[in-house]
C-alpha cells in the first residue's frame, strides 16, 4: 500500500470561550472547511487549561442541535450534561459521550458539580460528525462510552495502546455505532513507539496532538496541540512518538452531500435550515430547564 502524506500542519489559533466553561481552539471549520473535512464538520479543542474552583459550575446553558452528532472526548476534567429527552449523566476522564442530535434536541453541559468545587486541569475535544441526509430526521440518542469498556489494542514492546472509540484498528472494532464509515482512535504511545494506521485514499484523515509530539511517516514533526490534515493520496501512515504522546486519529468516508449550516443546525439545504429554526422556535425540540 502507498503512503498517505500530510497536506498541512496547523497551529492552534487564538482560543475563545464557548459559554464560560470551554476554552477552545477551532480547527474545523477554521484551518479547513466543513466540505474539506466531510464528514467531520467541527472540531473544537479545549487544550489543557486550569480552572479555578467554583461553587457554581461553568459551562454552556440550554442550546439546540439538529442534523448531526456531537462526540465529546474527555481527557481531563468532568462534564455533567442533560437534554430534552430526559437523558443526562457525567462524562468522566477518559470517557466519551456520543450524542445523535438527528431531528432535534435541547442540550446543556457544565463542569461536573464536585469537580467544579475543586477546579483543576480541563482538556476536552468536541467533534461534530455529519449525518447522511436520510438519517437527519431520525430520533435522538446517546452512546455513553466508558473508558473501561473501550476496546484497546496493545502495541508491541509495551509501546502503548490504541483506544478504539469508533471504527476499527487491526481487525479490532470499537463499540460506538456510526451512520457512515468512520474511525475515531486515541493512540497512546510511549516515547519511541510507532503505530501504523490504514485509511483508504479517498477518506478524510487527520490527527490532533493532544499530548507530546509525534513524527508522521518518519519525517513530519507534529507538535503538541497542533492539527495535521492528510492528502487523499495513499492508504497507510505511521505515527512515532518523539516523547510520550496522545494522538487523536480521525478518518472517515466523505458523505459528498450538500452542507447547509448555521449555528447549531447542519442540514442539506437552506430551506431545511429555515424549517429547523421554525421547529426550534415552535418548541418542537422539547423543553429543558436552564
Amino acid at each position: 500500500m502507498s503512503t498517505k502524506t500530510i497536506a498541512g500542519i496547523s497551529r492552534p489559533g487564538t482560543p475563545h470561550f464557548v459559554g464560560d466553561g470551554f476554552r477552545v481552539h477551532n480547527f474545523i471549520p477554521g484551518t479547513s472547511t466543513m466540505q474539506e473535512m466531510d464528514p467531520f464538520i467541527m472540531l473544537d479543542y479545549n487544550s489543557r487549561y486550569s480552572f479555578a474552583p467554583s461553587e457554581i459550575p461553568r459551562g454552556v446553558g440550554v442550546h439546540p442541535h439538529k442534523g448531526f452528532e456531537t462526540v465529546t472526548i474527555a481527557y481531563r476534567g468532568k462534564v455533567e450534561h442533560a437534554d430534552s429527552t430526559g437523558s443526562g449523566g457525567v462524562i468522566n476522564e477518559g470517557d466519551v459521550q456520543w450524542m445523535t442530535a438527528a431531528k432535534g434536541i435541547l442540550h446543556k453541559e457544565f463542569h461536573e458539580k464536585e469537580w467544579s468545587k475543586k477546579g483543576g486541569d480541563f482538556q476536552m475535544v468536541q467533534l461534530w460528525v455529519n449525518l447522511p441526509a436520510r438519517y437527519k430526521k431520525s430520533d435522538p440518542k446517546y452512546q455513553n462510552l466508558r473508558n473501561t469498556d473501550m476496546q484497546k489494542v496493545a502495541l508491541p514492546g509495551n509501546g502503548g495502546e490504541i483506544e478504539i472509540i469508533a471504527g476499527e484498528y487491526n481487525g479490532h472494532k470499537g463499540s460506538a455505532s456510526t451512520f457512515s464509515p468512520i474511525n475515531v482512535l486515541n493512540a497512546k504511545l510511549k516515547k519511541g513507539a510507532e503505530a501504523t494506521f490504514n485509511s483508504p485514499a479517498h477518506y478524510t484523515t487527520a490527527i490532533l496532538l493532544v499530548e507530546g509530539s509525534a513524527k508522521v511517516n518518519g519525517t513530519d514533526i507534529v507538535p503538541q496541540d497542533h492539527f495535521a490534515m492528510f492528502n487523499r493520496d495513499g492508504e497507510t501512515f505511521t505515527i512515532e512518538a518523539v516523547e510520550d504522546a496522545v494522538v487523536l486519529v480521525l478518518s472517515g468516508e466523505p458523505l459528498q452531500e450538500p452542507i447547509a449550516a448555521h449555528g447549531p443546525f447542519v442540514m442539506n439545504t437552506r430551506q431545511e435550515l429555515v424549517e429547523a429554526f421554525d421547529e426550534f422556535n415552535q418548541g418542537k425540540f422539547g423543553y429543558l430547564e436552564d
